[in-house]
C-alpha cells in the first residue's frame, strides 16, 4: 500500500506551456529511507527543467516523510504563485503539482520505491523518468547529462558510470572499487551488456515506453534492482547509455550488510543469466552462445575438479600425471569455449550499447556537507 500526501487545491499546467527539456516532459523519482537530513535539499536542488518530482518515502522510521511533506508543500505553493493560471483549474482530479509526495505504508525495498515512482510518472505522462537517491550523493548539476541520451532518442535507458576514468573514481575507496569491479564483471554475464560498467550506479533515466514495456513485477524490490533491470532491458532489446560521472562519497560507512547483499545479488545474477539465455537465445531465436556457455562451464568445472583430484592423488600415491594432463586439457577447452560464448554474446548486444564519450565542462562534485551517510551499494 502507498499513499499520496494531501495538498491544497491544485491547478493544471497551462495547455500552451511546452515541456521543459528538448520537447520532453521530465520526471524525477527521489527515493528516501532514513534520509531526513538530506532528502529536502535533494528535492530543492532538482533543476528547473524537470516537470515533476516524485518523492518516495519507503516507510522511513525517521522524519523523512515529514521533511518531504514540508518541502513539497513549500515548493508547490511557490510554483502555484509563480505559474498558476486562474482560468485553468483542476476539475477532474488531475494532478499537476511539481512535487508529488508518496509514502509506502511498509518498508518494501529500494527497487519497490523506484518502481512506485516509475508507475506514477508513466501514468502522469512523463516522457523521461530519472532517479536520484535522497542521500545527496547524486549531483543535480549533471542531471541533464543523464537525461539527454533518453530525451534525444539515443537510448531507452541511461545510467551513470563512475569507473570510466581514474579521475572519476578518485574518491572511491579500494574496497568499494573492488566490489564494483566484481559486480560489474558478474553483471556483464547476467545482463549481456558487455560494454556497460558500474551497474550499482543508481543515477539513471528511462523512457516512458520502456517502463510500460518492462514487467516491473518480475524485477526485484530489493537492492539488486539496478542489476536485475539491466537483464530485463537486454531481453527487451532496449538500448542502454553509459554516462561518465565522478564518484561522490563522504567519510561515512555504508549501511549495507555486505555478506547478505553479496549472497543475494550473486544468486540473483546467476538466475538472471540463465533466464536471459533461455529467453533470448533458446525460446526466441537460437544463438550458439548458449551451447558454448554450457560446454565451457562443464569443461572448466570438470577440468578443475579433475586437476584437484590428480594433485591429491599425486600427493598420496605419487601418481596422477596422466589424469592431470587430461584435466588440464579439459580446463583449457572449457576456457576457450567460454571465450567464444562471451564473444558471441557481446556481438548479439553490441547494437544495444551506447557508451557516451567524456564531456567537457563537468560540474564540480557535490560539496561534502551536502552528502548523506551512504545507502549506496558497494
Amino acid at each position: 500500500m502507498e499513499r499520496t500526501a494531501a495538498t491544497p487545491r491544485r491547478r493544471r499546467r497551462r495547455p500552451t506551456e511546452a515541456p521543459m527539456y528538448k520537447g520532453k516532459r521530465i520526471g524525477v523519482v527521489v527515493t528516501a529511507y532514513d534520509e531526513a537530513a538530506f532528502v529536502g535539499r535533494v528535492i530543492e536542488t532538482v533543476p528547473d527543467f524537470v516537470d515533476r518530482i516524485y518523492a518516495i518515502d519507503d516507510a522511513s522510521p525517521d522524519e523523512s516523510w515529514s521533511v518531504i511533506q514540508r518541502v513539497a508543500e513549500r515548493l508547490n505553493e511557490r510554483a502555484a504563485s509563480e505559474g498558476a493560471d486562474p482560468a485553468v483549474a483542476v476539475a477532474d482530479g488531475g494532478d499537476d503539482r511539481r512535487v508529488v509526495p508518496i509514502r509506502h505504508e511498509a518498508n518494501r525495498g529500494y527497487g519497490a520505491a523506484v518502481k512506485t515512482g516509475y508507475r506514477r510518472a508513466a501514468a502522469d505522462g512523463m516522457d523521461v523518468v530519472a532517479v536520484m537517491n535522497g542521500d545527496g550523493q547524486m549531483d543535480p548539476a549533471i542531471l541533464d547529462r543523464i537525461v539527454d541520451p533518453v530525451a534525444t532518442g539515443e537510448a531507452d535507458y541511461a545510467k551513470g558510470n563512475r569507473l570510466r576514468s581514474p579521475a572519476d573514481r578518485a574518491e572511491m575507496s579500494r574496497f568499494r572499487l573492488f566490489g564494483n569491479a566484481v559486480l560489474t564483471g558478474l553483471s556483464k554475464f547476467a545482463s549481456g551488456y558487455w560494454s556497460i560498467g558500474d551497474p550499482q550506479n543508481g543515477y539513471t533515466a528511462i523512457s516512458r515506453e520502456t517502463i510500460e514495456e518492462l514487467d516491473l513485477e518480475a524485477i526485484t524490490d530489493r537492492y539488486g534492482f539496478l542489476n536485475h533491470i539491466l537483464t530485463h532491458l537486454n531481453v527487451a532489446d532496449r538500448r542502454v547509455a553509459d554516462v561518465p560521472m565522478s564518484a561522490v562519497y563522504g567519510d561515512e560507512e555504508s549501511s549495507i550488510r555486505y555478506v547478505p547483499f553479496v549472497r543475494f545479488v550473486s544468486l540473483l545474477l546467476l538466475r538472471s543469466f540463465c533466464w536471459r539465455l533461455k529467453t533470448k537465445y533458446v525460446a526466441r531465436s537460437f544463438n550458439p552462445a548458449v551451447v558454448h556457455y554450457a560446454v565451457g562451464s562443464l569443461g572448466l568445472a570438470g577440468g578443475l575438479v579433475g586437476l584437484a583430484g590428480s594433485a591429491a592423488r599425486a600427493t598420496r600415491e605419487g601418481d596422477g600425471f596422466t589424469a592431470g594432463i587430461a584435466s588440464f586439457v579439459a580446463t583449457m577447452l572449457g576456457l576457450v569455449s567460454l571465450g567464444s560464448a562471451i564473444k558471441l554474446d557481446a556481438a548479439a548486444s553490441e547494437d544495444l550499447e551506447r557508451p557516451c564519450a567524456d564531456r567537457e565542462g563537468d560540474s564540480e562534485p557535490v560539496s561534502r556537507e551536502n552528502r548523506a551517510p551512504a545507502r549506496q551499494d558497494p
